[in-house]
């Protein structure tokens, strides 16, 4: 993984465990973020880090909700977290992270 994808990994894992800890403002534009996805990548990314109210779920679950193997599944999900990452979407929100 490299720099990027894991800052937003990191801020992914910390927006499901500790939702209270992140602003309602970026709460709303990380929705907008994963709207670039594919609805059932969105689906899938949400559930895996468990955002937006929405239960976390096993890897297991979400695989067998894509019609794939956990291997592969998990590999999407990181492709899905790459292609974030690298949006000026997700570099304007981490420069506001920046400011709080």
């Amino acid at each position: 993984m490299d720099k990027l994808t894991k800052e937003l990994h990191a801020f992914l894992v910390t927006m499901g465990l500790n939702p209270l800890v992140v602003d309602p403002q970026v709460e709303h534009y990380m929705e907008h973020l994963l709207h670039l996805l594919l609805p059932e990548d969105e689906e899938a990314m949400t559930h895996y880090y468990g955002l937006f109210g929405e239960a976390q779920l096993g890897l297991g679950e979400i695989a067998q909700r894509l019609h794939l193997d956990q291997e592969t599944a998990m590999e999407r999900i990181d492709q899905c977290v790459r292609k974030l990452a690298v949006t000026p979407e997700w570099q304007m929100i981490k420069e506001l992270l920046k400011k709080k």
